[in-house]
């Protein structure tokens, strides 16, 4: 009996892999004879390298600008002519956050590096960035100039912005005509909502969110295109940029994620999928991963493991999940949840096992 694991990562517990291997050990101490199959998932936020490595992808470990503009090491994934770069790799949370002034410099490196590999299609997972200058660090970094009103380049970051007055493309690198370029976001938010909605998270105060969304609104003016595409405000506003400038096409991040990690062929002759994350809520039910999931399964049944769910059986109605388990069930206190995930994991896998696939 085939059993495939699907997982999302434990943000700040476990990654995705080793949250599976926590999974399938309870499964196989419940029933050594399961064939269990697994396939790490993201949704292009942080992990997305990480799932794409660990269906096959190269891993490549390069230096390129922080959010901050001190070198950090990031990684992409490549394989054949299809690269994978993770926004959160070299403009994420991780690496520190100014709210003001941090850049999105070191992504147009990354894809920079991406076609200098010879890869001609680029999925750009979004998500965790610690950024909200519009994607304009990005275009730089590809030869774009963003210059104020006496033709001088603004500083870097959301702040730069409120003397941007031309936005001169001449420099763009030319290679980018030839590269399909894919947003992978869960995030359908436009341009507007890049700073009230998210700058809260990166550290913004009420002040620097209001100062950021005016420097957003002249940067939208700068630039053209729509603002209000869904997904423009992913990120600070890098999907912005992706979208009205380079010519990128959004979609769901899970989707594209589960096409590039062969979700459809490791699915198929399934008994059952156990995905999850670390928090089930109402946020999951706009195209997280579990959903994302459960709605690429083909029919197969589904179940989903969480290190807190605040959903309710009927909440998960029409999602294609059956049930929900998370460690809270078994361990009521959060901080050991936190602090020892991978055992509760291994116990509620045996449930699972109990559950769903004894006769």
């Amino acid at each position: 009996m085939r059993v495939l694991l699907a997982p999302d990562k434990f943000k700040g517990t476990l990654a995705a892999g080793q949250v599976a291997e926590h999974l399938a050990a309870g499964l196989w101490r419940a029933d050594p004879a399961l064939d269990v199959r697994v396939v790490p998932v993201a949704d292009g936020g942080e992990g997305t390298v990480d799932a794409a490595c660990a269906a096959g992808f190269d891993r490549l470990v390069t230096t390129v600008t922080g959010p901050l503009g001190t070198p950090v090491r990031a990684m992409l994934a490549v394989r054949s002519a299809t690269a994978v770069v993770e926004l959160a790799q070299a403009a994420g949370l991780g690496w520190g956050s100014s709210p003001m002034h941090a850049t999105s410099y070191g992504v147009g490196e990354l894809i920079s590096l991406a076609m200098d590999l010879g890869c001609h299609r680029i999925v750009l997972g979004l998500g965790g960035s610690a950024c909200t200058d519009g994607g304009a660090g990005m275009l730089r970094a590809l030869g774009a100039l963003v210059l104020d009103a006496d033709g001088v380049p603004v500083a870097p970051g959301g702040a730069g912005l409120t003397y941007a007055d031309t936005l001169d493309l001449t420099g763009l690198d030319p290679r980018l005509s030839l590269v399909e370029l894919v947003l992978a976001t869960d995030v359908d938010n436009p341009l507007s909502d890049a700073a009230p909605v998210y700058g809260p998270q990166k550290g913004a105060s009420p002040r620097q969110v209001e100062l950021l969304a005016k420097a957003l609104d002249r940067w939208a003016s700068v630039v053209g295109g729509d603002p209000m595409l869904p997904g423009s405000g992913a990120a600070g506003g890098v999907g912005y940029a992706a979208l009205a400038v380079l010519g990128a096409v959004r979609r769901a991040g899970v989707e594209v994620l589960l096409e590039l990690l062969g979700f459809g062929e490791a699915v198929r002759d399934a008994a059952l999928v156990i995905t999850g994350e670390g928090s089930l809520d109402a946020q999951s039910l706009r195209g997280k991963a579990p959903v994302g999931v459960a709605r690429a399964a083909r029919g197969v049944p589904v179940v989903a493991v969480a290190g807190v769910c605040s959903l309710t059986s009927d909440d998960l109605v029409g999602t294609g999940i059956s049930a929900a388990y998370a460690l809270t069930d078994i361990e009521p206190d959060p901080a050991r949840c936190r602090a020892r995930p991978g055992p509760l994991l291994e116990r509620i896998a045996e449930r699972i096992v109990r559950d769903h696939l004894c006769c």
